[in-house]
């Protein structure tokens, strides 16, 4: 009761004339940022976070929270129509977005999308209302080798759940790992595949590899298909919608599914883009329809959304409760409370109440906001297929160059954003799955780091994967995971046994 009770008079708070002008500002700003490739929520509230120093903080972290929520809504909106992810976690949303672009269901995928996320994210901010003492004295108990389970179980899923060849989904994977190892070793600070290349110091940018694969890719490949636009009939109205969301509760089990493994995600945290994958991967092992995953399934754009903004969401707990930052977002709103002076840990929900149910409330109305918001707009967003792909390319082409230069305001990365595409366009052709790459090229540096901090503090003992109950009980189910095919095999085999 007395959550209600503090929710209430958080409403209270963020329902203020102008908190509200800062709330609708602030989702408007974050749709756009979340189109545009490159530029990601991270950056955009980075970009705008000197804007809110003389703003009281409880407006500023409003104005600051709904660009976070405005970019996860908007990243859908390139991924289903170009192929182009314009967030990292929109990467699996394409596998069966743009499909349903391609066949003129454009209007029906963003719909399923935004409804999508609207729901992962309500379950979300429902969780970190009435358990977040729990949560955080959960999420306390997470060390280097407990980090590197869930990024092992995450990539034992995808391994072990995938209807590609295999030799071919870990092939991807090296590569992926490979490239994840360019550039300084964060544990030794050696430079590792360096090759003397000072630009290469860094590493390869996710953003800019995610932006050539996907976007530079498809173009290459749509050029080589006679410079057509399989999606110019697209279009959209309020009946689409309707429609739309009359099928969606048929998949109840997948989003609730989705939306534990995207809190899940959040609080440990493992991040969106993994929840997203995982999600994308398990949703395709169980649906009975899940060898028509990638070709169109509204299914497969339910899933990843979903967790997607789950994990997103449930990110913001950690860092109010702990102070420790779920995803590079809530880093950046880190770095905005300790300037507003403001520090965040259990005791900022007894010194700043107003603060922490104003910013809770404002996650509610914020989520309602943005989906009233880009449901409304979804026309206009589908109508960009009908322009002629002769226009449209070369303006993707621009967006996808000035994306990656804007990552580090390099040209060496908008040279390797060309070379990710031919890559992109070779795996393609090739018929070699792109997901397993991008999964090892975001994860493989944290995977690698957490591996090999547990392994120091063991003194090279890999018994500390199993030392404790979280730890183990994480490896065993990636264990399971990886050798999916095979248990399941067995445990179909059996009963035909017994029975013969």
């Amino acid at each position: 009761m007395d959550e209600i009770g503090n929710l209430f008079h958080g409403f209270a708070v963020a329902l203020t004339l102008p908190n509200l002008g800062f709330m609708l500002v602030g989702i408007l700003l974050g749709v756009l940022i979340g189109v545009l490739p490159g530029l990601g929520g991270a950056n955009g509230v980075a970009i705008l976070l000197p804007l809110t120093f003389s703003m009281p903080p409880t407006s500023a972290i409003i104005m600051l929270s709904c660009i976070y929520w405005g970019a996860l809504f908007g990243g859908a909106i390139t991924s289903i129509l170009f192929n182009i992810p314009g967030e990292p976690w929109s990467v699996a949303t394409t596998f069966d977005g743009y499909p349903l672009a391609q066949k003129g269901r454009a209007g029906e995928a963003l719909t399923a999308a935004f409804t999508s996320s609207f729901v992962g994210a309500f379950f979300a901010v429902l969780m970190i209302t009435f358990l977040a003492p729990l949560v955080a004295k959960f999420a306390l108990k997470f060390g280097p080798a407990e980090f590197f389970g869930v990024q092992f179980l995450t990539f034992a899923s995808f391994i072990g759940m995938t209807r590609s060849p295999r030799f071919k989904t870990l092939g991807a994977m090296m590569l992926g790992f490979a490239l994840a190892a360019v550039g300084l070793d964060s544990v030794t600070g050696q430079l590792r595949m360096t090759f003397g290349a000072t630009p290469l110091l860094k590493g390869f940018d996710f953003l800019t590899a995610v932006i050539g694969l996907f976007g530079i890719g498809e173009i290459l490949l749509t050029m080589e298909e006679g410079m057509s636009f399989k999606g110019g009939k697209a279009g959209i109205n309020a009946r689409v919608v309707l429609d739309t969301w009359k099928r969606l509760p048929r998949y109840w089990a997948t989003s609730l599914r989705s939306t534990v493994i995207g809190c899940w995600m959040g609080i440990t945290p493992g991040g969106a883009t993994p929840a997203s994958f995982m999600s994308y991967g398990i949703a395709k092992r169980s649906s009975k329809n899940g060898d028509k995953f990638g070709s169109g399934e509204i299914e497969g754009v339910v899933a990843p959304e979903t967790a997607a903004h789950a994990a997103g969401t449930s990110a913001l707990l950690p860092m109010l409760t702990l102070g420790i930052p779920g995803s590079p977002t809530a880093a950046v709103l880190l770095g905005g409370l300790l300037i507003w002076g403001l520090q965040p840990g259990p005791l900022l929900f007894v010194e700043q109440k107003e603060f922490v149910w104003g910013l809770i409330a404002s996650m509610y109305l914020g989520n309602v906001v943005g989906l009233a918001i880009v449901l409304t707009t979804v026309p206009w967003w589908a109508a960009i297929l009908r322009i002629p792909f002769s226009i449209i390319a070369p303006v993707i082409v621009v967006v996808c160059a000035v994306g990656a230069y804007t990552v580090h305001n390099s040209m060496f990365d908008v040279a390797m954003m060309v070379v990710f595409g031919i890559v992109g366009y070779v795996f393609k052709k090739l018929d070699y799955p792109l997901a397993p790459l991008v999964l090892a090229l975001v994860l493989g540096d944290m995977a690698e780091s957490s591996f090999r901090q547990a392994l120091l503090l063991s003194q090279g003992s890999l018994a500390i994967f199993w030392s404790s109950p979280l730890a183990a009980v994480l490896m065993s189910l990636g264990l399971l995971m990886l050798f999916w095919q095979q248990v399941s095999r067995l445990w179909v085999r059996r009963p035909a046994e017994a029975a013969g």
